[in-house]
């Protein structure tokens, strides 16, 4: 309906333009906003303001030459000019109802539209570390980023979503060591199991997986391991170096073969269970990225090569730095050490320039909050390598606080005391988790509350949503049950009886839903549709309190049943888009 209004002010500006008022070459904007308060219609536009000094008139002058240029068209009721000189417009009643029958024609269609004229866009999301389980800080980037891809997707843009894969560097051999190390008391060799190595009981259940197959094949003696080994942080030294010490013994010990072979047992174990949880959770990817895949190709030293030959790397003491301050960063950064060995950020500025080669219009990247830092740093690479960095888009996801019986539950992955997304899902289950995750703005600090996520009240959001689809469920049947019946075609013949005020709240947001979905894809922000879905909800719910729907009169039923049954669709279409189910009974 919005589109269709704004096509008609069109018509009113060219026409303007065509009989000398308004000259030829200036450009404004139609823009229409839907008001709050009824009185003033149903959508308000301020484009008799924006003409007024171009065309030396009067606003409200100007006002009323719009609309003596406006169209006839039956959607329009009537047109008021307010204030200033504010346009509002009044929808006419039977283009209120037709929202009924453009809903049940659609359904799932209903919300899509092609504002993304076929763009694409990359949406990369999670991309967590392949050391551990993901946990419920994992669970919020992993509902945002989906909800956001599927948006985009919803009104046009071609997504693709993308899991960056770390299977490279220090945290990963860190997980192999910690395997190893496991495995070695597995096989009864005792020592003492270094303070930052990996702890959960993920690793004790690889290492049986390494011992189930090779027995003591693998296993050294307490003397040769512990053997030159510094001091460990609960004898008063230095954890970093004792552990960078024990994954070099581990490296030593097993050789190349036999030390990658722990490596890739480690990594694959916890990526297929990280594809596992993350499927069981309703997020899918089109692509997993591996970050080695990136030096093994030669991207990393291409990315480097191009950065110095555009003069963005210098040497010093040894080590190879990019001019990041040059492009607003705070210091420069480190893109190969004295070693010889490339930093994580080398692979993240190959990994970009990849990603731009291969042809996205726009990238967006779903981290962390603790990554704040780093985006300037990203930018400022991208910048260098000749890209537009405006087209990456990094929105930054505070992770879930989870509260149990009112107390926080803290987290460690190192630790292995934390709280696995799996562990979440199974206590409250997959919709409240992923519905609970979007309803706050990605950048707004989430206290997830156990207790509220599995109750069965109005206070819950997503079991109230959830319900009012079930209830119209419901509905149909007790129709059946009392021998009734709903003929669609008669009651879209006698729509003009839907005539109550909330009959006209759910017509109206029926209405809203397609721009509303357009909305919050452009804007990144899934919380607008769960926001709406409430709001719905409560409609629906107030009209099921105050009328009934199976009433004798068949020609009012069917017409009421058709509402209901667009507003289930809509219900649905948008817990879709959040990744939650709609039941039919609950």
């Amino acid at each position: 309906m919005k589109p269709q209004l704004q096509a008609l002010l069109e018509q009113s500006l060219q026409a303007l333009k065509q009989t000398g008022a308004l000259n030829e070459g200036h450009h404004v904007e139609v823009q229409l906003t839907r008001t709050r308060d009824k009185a003033h219609g149903d959508f308000a536009t301020n484009l008799a303001m924006q003409l007024a000094k171009p065309m030396g008139s009067k606003p409200r002058d100007v006002a009323q030459t719009l609309i003596d240029h406006l169209p006839e068209s039956p959607l329009v009721d009537k047109v008021e000019i307010a204030g200033p000189g504010f346009i509002n417009l009044f929808i006419s009643e039977t283009a209120r109802l037709a929202v009924i029958t453009q809903v049940l024609d659609s359904g799932e269609a209903y919300g899509r539209s092609h504002l993304g004229e076929g763009k694409r866009v990359q949406v990369e999301f999670v991309s967590a570390n392949p050391t551990g389980p993901l946990h419920v800080g994992h669970g919020r980037g992993a509902a945002y980023g989906a909800a956001v891809a599927d948006l985009l997707e919803t009104v046009g843009f071609d997504v693709h979503r993308e899991y960056y894969v770390n299977d490279a560097g220090r945290q990963m051999d860190i997980l192999a060591t910690s395997v190893w190390l496991r495995y070695l008391e597995r096989c009864g060799v005792e020592f003492h199991f270094p303070a930052n190595g990996y702890r959960g009981d993920y690793v004790r259940d690889i290492a049986d997986t390494l011992f189930q197959e090779h027995g003591n094949d693998y296993a050294i003696s307490a003397e040769v391991l512990m053997n030159d080994l510094p001091a460990d942080e609960p004898d008063g030294g230095d954890k970093e170096i004792f552990i960078d010490a024990m994954v070099a013994r581990a490296q030593e010990a097993l050789g190349e073969n036999r030390y990658r072979y722990v490596f890739e047992l480690g990594l694959n174990s916890i990526l297929d269970d990280i594809r596992e949880d993350l499927g069981e959770f309703g997020v899918h990817y089109d692509t997993w990225y591996s970050e080695r895949s990136l030096t093994e190709k030669g991207s990393v030293n291409r990315a480097l090569e191009t950065l110095r030959n555009n003069g963005q790397i210098y040497e010093k003491d040894g080590a190879l730095w990019f001019r990041s301050t040059e492009y607003g960063d705070e210091k420069d950064r480190v893109v190969q050490r004295d070693n010889g060995q490339t930093t994580y950020f080398a692979s993240d500025i190959a990994y970009h320039m990849e990603k731009f080669e291969r042809g996205y219009d726009r990238v967006i990247d779903v981290w962390g909050a603790d990554h704040h830092g780093y985006v300037p740093r990203v930018k400022a690479a991208l910048q260098a390598l000749g890209q537009d960095d405006a087209r990456l888009d990094v929105l930054l996801v505070q992770f879930a606080i989870l509260y149990r019986s009112g107390e926080r539950v803290q987290m460690s992955t190192r630790s292995g005391s934390f709280v696995t997304l799996r562990e979440l899902r199974d206590e409250v289950g997959k919709d409240a988790a992923r519905f609970f995750y979007v309803m706050r703005r990605c950048e707004q600090h989430l206290d997830f509350d156990l207790d509220l996520a599995k109750s069965e009240s109005a206070d819950n959001p997503v079991y109230y949503i959830q319900y009012a689809h079930a209830r119209v469920c419901s509905v149909l049947r007790q129709m059946q049950a009392k021998g009734l019946s709903h003929d669609p075609a008669n009651g879209q013949a006698h729509l003009a009886r839907l005539t109550e005020d909330h009959e006209a709240a759910l017509l109206g947001g029926l209405a809203h839903y397609p721009e509303l979905v357009e909305a919050a894809a452009l804007a990144e922000e899934p919380h607008q549709v769960a926001n709406y879905l409430r709001d719905l909800a409560n409609d629906f719910h107030t009209y099921y309190n105050a009328h009934q729907f199976l009433v004798d009169d068949a020609d009012l039923r069917d017409a009421r049943l058709n509402l209901i049954l667009a507003v289930r669709q809509v219900l649905a279409n948008g817990l879709r888009l959040l990744g939650v189910s709609a039941p039919e009974e609950m």
